[in-house]
C-alpha cells in the first residue's frame, strides 16, 4: 500500500471514525489505482491519468456503478491531500465516470408490510421477533443501528430512540406505539437474563446484522410475504410510506439520517412511480395505444 493511501486510510480510522466497511471498500478502490500507476508517485499523477484509470477499469468489464466508487474514493484521497497541503492541484476535479442506471429500491406497499410485523408472539423468540420488526418498520433504522441499539437508547415515555448511525452521527428518532409495546413485552420477558442490548446475540454481545437478515427472511415466508425481504427493504418501505403519507421531504431526511437530500430524493420518484400506476389504471384517457 503507498504513503498517501496509507495516511488516508489513518485519517479515515481514527479521525472520521470509518467503519471496517467503509475502509475495507476505500482500501479495495485505492489499491485498483496503486496496482494501475505501477509504481508511479500517486502525488505526481495527473487529471488525464486518472481518466486513463478509470478507462482501463471500464475495458476490464467494470459496471458505471462501480467505477462511480473508484473515482468517488480517488476524489476523497485527492480532497485530503489538496487540504493537507502536499499536493497543489486535484487531479480528480473534473473527471467524470458513466452513468449507472438508476434502480429505485423495492418497497413493501403498506398491507404487506401490516401483515409482516403482525407476526405471532408464541414461541420462544415471538416475543423479539415482533419487537425487532416493529422497530424496523416504525423507526426506519438501519441494520447496524439495530444491532448496536441499548436499552438505554429508548425512552418509551417519550416514544424516542436515539441512536448512532454514520460518520458516527446521533440521531433521535420517533418509536411508534406498537413498537413501543413490543419492546416492552420483550424487555419484560428477557428482565434480568441479558445485559445492555436490546436483541443480544450469543453471550449477550450484539446480534450480528447476519443473523437479522437470515431471520427476517424466514419471518417473511413464515407471514406469506413473498418478496425477497431484507432488513434496508423495511427502511425503504418506512420512508416510502412516511413521505406518501406527509410529503416531508426534509422531515423524511432527518429521520433517515442522510447527510445529502438528494439520497432521500429517490422517495420521491417511488411515489410519482406509484401514481403514475394509479394514473393509467383509474383515468379514462390514460390508456395507452397498443
Amino acid at each position: 500500500m503507498s504513503g498517501p493511501v496509507a495516511a488516508f486510510l489513518a485519517h479515515l480510522a481514527v479521525e472520521r471514525q470509518g467503519s471496517a466497511h467503509t475502509l475495507a471498500a476505500y482500501r479495495r478502490d485505492l489499491d485498483a489505482l496503486t496496482a494501475w500507476a505501477e509504481g508511479r508517485d500517486l502525488l505526481a499523477l495527473t487529471r488525464e491519468d486518472l481518466r486513463g484509470f478509470i478507462a482501463a477499469e471500464h475495458r476490464r468489464g467494470l459496471s458505471p456503478k462501480s467505477l462511480q466508487r473508484r473515482l468517488s474514493a480517488c476524489r476523497s484521497l485527492y480532497r485530503w491531500l489538496l487540504k493537507q497541503g502536499r499536493i497543489a492541484v486535484d487531479p480528480s476535479a473534473g473527471v467524470r465516470a458513466p452513468k449507472a442506471l438508476r434502480k429505485l429500491p423495492q418497497v413493501l406497499d403498506v398491507d404487506e408490510a401490516v401483515r409482516l410485523v403482525e407476526l405471532p408472539t408464541d414461541g420462544p423468540l415471538g416475543l423479539r421477533d415482533r419487537a425487532l420488526l416493529e422497530l424496523f418498520y416504525s423507526s426506519g433504522l438501519r441494520v447496524s443501528e439495530v444491532c448496536g441499539l441499548r436499552w438505554a437508547n429508548l425512552d418509551f415515555e417519550q416514544g424516542l430512540v436515539s441512536v448512532m448511525g454514520k460518520g458516527s452521527k446521533q440521531r433521535i428518532v420517533p418509536v411508534g406505539s406498537h413498537a413501543c409495546h413490543a419492546l416492552q413485552d420483550w424487555q419484560r420477558m428477557m428482565a434480568g437474563r441479558a445485559g445492555d442490548f436490546v436483541f443480544p446475540g450469543r453471550a449477550g454481545k450484539q446480534i450480528s446484522a447476519r443473523a437479522i437478515q437470515l431471520r427476517i427472511k424466514q419471518l417473511a415466508a413464515r407471514q406469506g410475504v413473498y418478496k425477497r425481504i431484507y432488513p434496508h427493504l423495511l427502511r425503504h418501505s418506512f420512508a416510502s410510506h412516511m413521505l406518501e403519507s406527509s410529503g416531508d421531504l426534509r422531515g423524511v431526511q432527518e429521520l433517515l439520517g442522510h447527510a445529502d437530500i438528494a439520497t432521500t430524493q429517490i422517495y420521491t420518484h417511488l411515489d410519482f412511480q406509484h401514481l403514475a400506476t394509479v394514473y393509467d389504471a383509474a383515468h379514462p384517457r390514460a390508456k395507452r395505444k397498443p
